[in-house]
């Protein structure tokens, strides 16, 4: 992948990250958040990891962003009332934050192989093959176990969403 691509993709993820937390509607909350993990797919993709970029598609920006819309949908959530922001607050943020890039900026300028390529991937099975051997070899219980947290919750949201005819 050409670094102009990367950089797209990466700009994509974390803006629509940002538009995630910024956004005071819910529904734009959810939808900016798959988009982002659409712009994580494409960074998977891009490292050969074709697998995983697809999972990332199928399963988060499909069905779990699904599950988000429907259960905010459900709860019929309002969009937040804009508070005041404080200077003292504000200033704070933006010190914390700039020392938090300057000291990101120091530790990478001491990694300089980190501009280096990767070489590819030589794997004996296929990216499924191993995903789908260790996750129901060894995690198949949590695996399990998340699936019914999943379903218990979304039937948790609907019991306590669900109104009272009178």
């Amino acid at each position: 992948m050409s670094p102009t691509l990367f950089w797209i993709f990466a700009a994509i993820t974390l803006g629509f990250g940002a538009a995630t937390l910024i956004n005071r509607n819910p529904v734009a909350s959810a939808l900016s958040l798959a988009v982002s993990f659409l712009g994580l797919a494409a960074l998977f993709t891009s490292l050969s990891a074709t697998f995983i970029g697809i999972v990332q598609v199928l399963v988060y920006a499909g069905a779990v962003m699904v599950l988000f819309l429907f259960i905010i949908m459900l709860l019929d959530l309002k969009a937040e009332q804009r508070r005041q922001v404080r200077l003292s607050a504000l200033i704070g943020g933006v010190v914390i934050a700039g020392l938090f890039a300057s000291q990101v900026v120091l530790v990478l300028r001491h990694f300089p192989k980190g501009n280096h390529e990767f070489p590819p991937l030589s794997l004996p099975h296929p990216d499924a093959v191993n995903i789908g051997l260790t996750l129901f070899g060894h995690y198949n219980l949590p695996f399990q176990v998340i699936g019914v947290l999943i379903l218990v919750a979304s039937i948790g949201v609907v019991v306590l969403s669900k109104r009272e005819l009178n």
